[in-house]
């Protein structure tokens, strides 16, 4: 066939994105190539997985190589695509055995996702020194925790494993004490991964607050829960480098090093956008492919979706690089459907996202911190309540903090974070429910949300928080 889609990368979007076309376009062929040996899988349970949660890795999976092949998808490992030929719509593939070749295509999805950031910490060649952003990085660090003569490897059951990386991590003595650079997402996760895993945790954060996109409010009461199980927090302490020649050793901040024996860098990702450097792509914030509502990019018949490319803002309306799992599978299924012939949008985003700091829930949603709002030409008007999880005579309610952001001129809703022990996380898809029907304060407030005791009290926490900022943007 002369017009296959090729798609490069085999997770999230890529699969989602192939699998759709197929059922959609069945008399034409789909191509997916794939750096690595791993495809479709949950990195984000990769920290259950370490902590002991998860017992096997193959628990991750969603899709093994033989139901790819099983769902008429050619599928070829091991093949990094170095190149794209927008002109002669080619991609030059280079196997990981065999020599290079061009592969030609009708269309093109780019998938590529994104890589850790590690900013000045470079952890090659050093033992005990981790990012975790792949699958091979969670069975290395799962290895490493465990004592030499008491590790599983059948925890790590998954062929495509790097057994090699594995066998040496476990072999080392296991470590006491773990830095964790970072106390975003991965930090907070990581350090109740490996407190489970009876280490003596340390976070190192640069600014005042974990998780800065959820708010003060959440970082604060994140930080406490996390003290109060045994991890120290070093929030406004940067941290300069990493100490070591073979093996961690220590971490320096504030004019001091610090002991250690393990060390997790989570500083952020960059999208891999290496593959069309010279084809004058069109790239936007934080590096990624701009797209369009059916993830076009700006080079013909060629698309981009996941971790690797923008989308556009539900409250903003303009692009915005947000990667979550999420935006992945959603774009890529969206994209399969428009190459097969039926235009799909790929969908807005609001950056709704949930983490869980051992007992502790936290959600956030569009534009919590007013420097942000402002930048997108909002003038910001901010509310935090704290209301009870559920009527306060059933067992189990909790203190749970709402924070609401609205515009003061239009009184329309544009961000918010939740926290709290009992169930705040999934009450954030109120808020983003809110935020993508454009919805006002008042309009929120007015919502005919469920009520029973065991589930929630009269007022819902969501509509104690709206009807308090309603009352301050009345009062302005």
């Amino acid at each position: 066939m002369s017009d296959p889609f090729v798609v490069v990368g085999a997770d999230a979007a890529g699969l989602s994105a192939a699998s759709k076309f197929r059922r959609e376009a069945p008399d034409r062929e789909v191509v997916v190539f794939e750096k690595g040996r791993w495809i479709s899988y949950a990195y984000c349970g990769t920290p259950y997985f370490i902590e002991g949660r998860i017992e096997r890795m193959s628990d991750l999976l969603s899709l093994s190589p033989s139901e790819v092949d099983e769902r008429g998808i050619d599928l070829r490992r091991g093949h990094e695509v170095v190149a794209v030929d927008p002109a002669g719509k080619t991609v030059t593939v280079e196997p990981a055995d065999g020599d290079a070749f061009e592969q030609p295509y009708g269309d093109l999805l780019v998938a590529t996702g994104g890589r850790a950031s590690t900013g000045p910490f470079d952890v090659r060649g050093v033992d005990g020194a981790f990012t975790l952003h792949n699958m091979d990085a969670a069975a290395a660090i799962d290895a490493y925790i465990a004592e030499p003569d008491a590790y599983d490897p059948d925890r790590a059951d998954v062929s495509a494993v790097d057994r090699e990386r594995v066998e040496r991590n476990a072999a080392m003595p296991a470590p006491e004490t773990a830095a964790i650079v970072g106390g975003g997402y991965v930090g907070v996760e990581m350090a109740e991964a490996l407190s489970g895993r009876d280490l003596d945790v340390h976070v190192f954060q640069r600014s005042d607050d974990l998780i800065p996109p959820f708010g003060e409010a959440v970082g604060e009461r994140v930080e406490a829960e996390l003290v109060d199980e045994g991890v120290t927090v070093h929030t406004g302490s940067p941290v300069k480098g990493l100490v070591g020649d073979d093996r961690i050793g220590s971490v320096a901040f504030d004019g001091e090093t610090f002991p250690v024996d393990m060390a997790v860098v989570g500083v952020g990702i960059r999208p891999n956008t290496g593959l069309l450097d010279g084809t004058g792509v069109e790239l936007g914030e934080g590096g990624a492919i701009s797209i369009d509502e059916h993830g076009r990019t700006s080079l013909p018949d060629v698309y981009a979706a996941g971790d690797c490319a923008t989308a556009r803002h539900a409250v903003t309306g303009e692009p915005a690089w947000i990667p979550l799992g999420l935006t992945a599978n959603r774009a890529g299924r969206a994209i399969g459907a428009t190459v097969a012939g039926d235009p799909s949008p790929v969908g807005d985003v609001a950056g709704t996202a949930v983490v869980k700091a051992f007992d502790m829930e936290a959600g956030r949603v569009g534009l919590v911190e007013a420097e942000a709002a402002r930048e997108a030409g909002f003038d910001p008007v901010r509310e935090t309540v704290t209301a009870g999880s559920r009527s306060g005579y059933y067992p189990g309610a909790a203190p749970t903090d709402v924070t609401l952001v609205a515009d003061r001129d239009t009184g329309r809703l544009i961000g918010g974070s939740i926290v709290g022990p009992d169930r705040a996380a999934i009450r954030i898809d109120t808020l983003a429910t809110a935020l993508e029907a454009d919805m006002t304060v008042p309009e929120v407030e007015r919502l005919d949300l469920a009520y029973a005791p065991p589930f929630s009290p009269v007022w819902d926490p969501v509509l104690v928080a709206a009807k308090v900022l309603n009352g301050k943007l009345d009062g302005e």
